[in-house]
């Protein structure tokens, strides 16, 4: 019998500056990233989401971290059905899930 996941999805908000190649529109000046990434802990899961955007070309900068689901609906946090998909999917495929590009321009 196996034993139940200790996987967790974590809401990151991940903070990315310009590098040649990382899809971003060419007058930005970086973006944010609104990910959903799975892990046994915030810590893995912002690991695993800062190894996958630099083999994606991207240059993180900073990370924050919003919990999970459940932590985020005690703060109070809407999570609409789209969003908690995009959840469900980044925990049965143990991935990242980048939900939302948002570049920054000067």
């Amino acid at each position: 019998m196996s034993k139940p996941s200790r996987q967790q999805v974590y809401t990151l908000l991940v903070e990315v500056g310009r590098k040649a190649g990382d899809g971003l529109p060419k007058k930005a000046t970086g973006a944010a990233l609104m990910c959903f990434a799975s892990g046994v802990d915030e810590a893995e899961a912002v690991r695993e989401t800062v190894a996958i955007l630099k083999q994606a070309d991207m240059a993180p900068l900073d990370v924050t971290g919003y919990g999970t689901s459940d932590e985020r609906r005690a703060q109070g946090h809407e999570i609409d059905p789209e969003e908690q998909a995009l959840m469900d999917r980044a925990l049965a495929e143990n991935a990242v899930i980048v939900a939302q590009v948002s570049p920054f321009f000067d």
